[in-house]
């Protein structure tokens, strides 16, 4: 599956919703939408980049599941560190660190 494929209806799935509220619908668009750009962002590669690698998947809907579920992005400002698998699969395809 390919990162851009993810829907709120996948994602409902992968969060293990069955009936979703109309707010529950959007902040799992937010949230997926959010993680997208984030992953965007982080590697410095384009929608259609991200979509070459099926690892990078997982890793939205990691971020994406982590901010539906704690309503915001957990980053641990003391160690300057994201969730280990995440940042592993990121930073396989980062063009930003180098």
């Amino acid at each position: 599956m390919k990162a851009s494929e993810i829907t709120e209806e996948y994602m409902a799935g992968y969060l293990r919703l069955d009936m979703l509220e109309e707010t529950e619908q959007r902040e799992i668009a937010t949230a997926l939408s959010s993680a997208k750009e984030y992953v965007k962002s982080y590697t410095g590669l384009s929608a259609g980049e991200i979509d070459q690698h099926e690892d990078i998947t997982s890793a939205v809907l990691i971020l994406a599941a982590d901010m539906f579920e704690n309503k915001s992005f957990y980053l641990d400002y003391k160690n300057r560190e994201t969730n280990q698998a995440v940042d592993a699969i990121l930073g396989m395809y980062s063009m930003n660190l180098i």
